[in-house]
Order: C-alpha cells, then structure tokens, then sequence
C-alpha cells in the first residue's frame, strides 16, 4: 500500500529561459531548499522522504513534530501523502538560502545544527489523502485542498501562495534577491519526474562575493582559482581570468603562497591538483547558474577581479 502512493521521484519542474504566460498557468515562488516527500500512515507516524526517496526523518526531526502537530488527527488517521520543500532561513537576509540548509545535510542533523539553522517545511502539492489519490487531479484542485488543510500560516509550516501574475511576480523575485518562479499548468495532474510539459522553472543568475584562497597551477601557470565563502568551499573558477590576470596571479602566488589549507579536508576535485594556499587571501565578485547539492557554484565566471597590490 505504502509504495503505491509514493511517486518514484517528485515531479520536477523544467528549466526555462521565458515563464509561459496566460490564464492556464499558476505562479509560485521558487523556494531555495531540499525537497521533500511526507507520508503520515495510517498509525500517525511521519515518515520524510529525499528526491531519490531516501528518508530524511533524522535529517529534519522538527518537521515530524511540525507535521503531529499542525495535522488534526482525523486527517492522520486517514494516511496523506505531502509535497514540498525544506528550507532554512537567514535571519538577516531574510529568504531561505540553499547552503544553509546543505550545513543540515552534511551534518547529519547533529544538534548544535539544527538549534542554529531549523528547518521549516514549505508545501506545495498533496498527492493522497484517507484513501483517494489526488495525482490525477488538475494542480489547482489539488493546492486548494492543501490550503484546507492548512488554512493557518505558520512561520515554519505553510502552503505556498498561488499567484496570477507571473510577470509581477518575477520583478518581485529580481528585486529581492529570491532564487526563481514556478509555472504551473493548473489543469495538470502529477506525474513524477521531467516527463511532462506543465511545471517549469525561471531562476535568477547568482551573483556572490567569494573569498581567493587558493589557486590551482598547471604546467606552472595558474589554471583557475579557488572560492569559498562563509558557508565553505565553493568550487574554482576561471572563465574570465585573461593572460595579464594569469601573469598577475603567479606573481600573487610567489609572494603570498605556502600558507595551510584553510579547509578541513581537502575537497575532493582538487585532490589531484597541484595547489597553492594563499596567505593573503582576496575578493572577487563572480556569477553562476545555481548552487549544486554538492554546495558548489555550477558554471562560475568572474565579474569583478582585483588583485590587492603585489609589491
């Protein structure tokens, strides 16, 4: 019973360059998190699943309690099948930010973690419920009976808002700094995976601050340059990096290399690299598509590269 309600994977959304337009189509934020299947049994018991359908109860322990407590009971006794996302929040930026919630993937949900960057649980689609599957249903059927379940926002447990206007809602997004939006097909079912022509993705170009601290030299010249930021390493970059900056930069490495490694371990694309660690670490500016699950920076240029002065 339990794997006939389960989809395989989640149905995903397909990235695009343009938002499809009209009064077919539903809007959503674009939310920068992990997501996340829930399935209540009919004992009450939460159980969380990955993308890949791997369980993440230990990983997010306060979205089980969230999901006990804010589900009236007559609704868990009957089974329901949630979907949506894990997020962590910046206080100070206010908006979810993905490598914060990546920190409570790589370590394990360890207490200390979980205290500082909690979780909260953004919904966005209900797949079954005391014994109806609702998969075959059009999408705003489906978030309206969501939204009935959860009629009450609460600051870690909430549905995600359903918007008409796409093109509001984008300006919204590039104005505040949000990762993207969803289009939805309101007449869709769900069906699991890419295989479909009704969700898709819009997202904002990154653009970040990082930290130089280190270089990677090949044949005697710098090749790329190694990032990290205050979430950790970040991964390399050199698109954008001329001959005069490569010149620059090994003059750099000559008179500020030889300092440790500033990362615990020594990230594993670079362990067959021959690496130079900077004392004197810089800032640049750079672009990129995404951050990967693996906390790296997909497709890195540099905007802005200014080497403080070599003497």
């Amino acid at each position: 019973m339990t794997s006939s309600i389960l989809p395989l994977e989640p149905m995903t959304p397909i990235r695009c360059e343009r938002l499809p337009t009209g009064d077919e189509w539903g809007y959503q934020l674009k939310w920068d998190g992990v997501r996340i299947i829930s399935h209540i049994d009919t004992s009450g018991s939460v159980h969380l699943y990955s993308r890949k359908m791997l369980g993440k109860n230990d990983v997010y322990p306060e979205i089980v309690a969230l999901l006990q407590e804010h589900l009236p009971a007559e609704v868990r006794r009957g089974g329901l099948v949630l979907d949506g996302e894990a997020v962590v929040f910046d206080p100070q930026l206010q908006r979810p930010v993905f490598q914060l919630v990546l920190q409570r993937e790589r370590s394990q949900a360890s207490r200390i973690v979980r205290q500082r960057w909690p979780a909260a649980y953004v919904l966005f689609d209900i797949l079954y419920i005391d014994g109806e599957d609702l998969r075959s249903l059009p999408y705003l059927e489906r978030h309206r009976r969501l939204s009935g379940l959860l009629p009450e926002r609460k600051p870690s447990l909430f549905v995600s808002d359903l918007f008409t206007d796409g093109e509001a809602l984008w300006r919204w997004v590039e104005e505040h700094d949000w990762e993207g939006v969803v289009a939805k097909r309101l007449t869709s079912p769900y069906r699991s995976g890419k295989k479909h022509s009704d969700w898709y993705k819009k997202k904002t170009a990154l653009l970040l601050d990082v930290s130089i601290v280190g270089i990677v030299m090949r044949s005697g010249q710098p090749a790329s340059m190694v990032m990290m930021n205050e979430h950790g390493y970040l991964g390399r970059v050199s698109l954008g990096l001329s001959d005069r900056d490569k010149q620059m930069l090994l003059r750099y490495a000559e008179q500020y290399g030889g300092a440790p490694m500033p990362f615990a371990s020594l990230p594993a694309e670079l362990a067959r690299e021959r690496l130079v660690w900077l004392s004197r670490p810089f800032s640049c500016r750079v672009t990129g598509l995404e951050i990967t699950a693996a906390g790296l920076l997909r497709h890195p240029k540099l905007m802005d590269f200014r080497l403080p002065t070599v003497r």
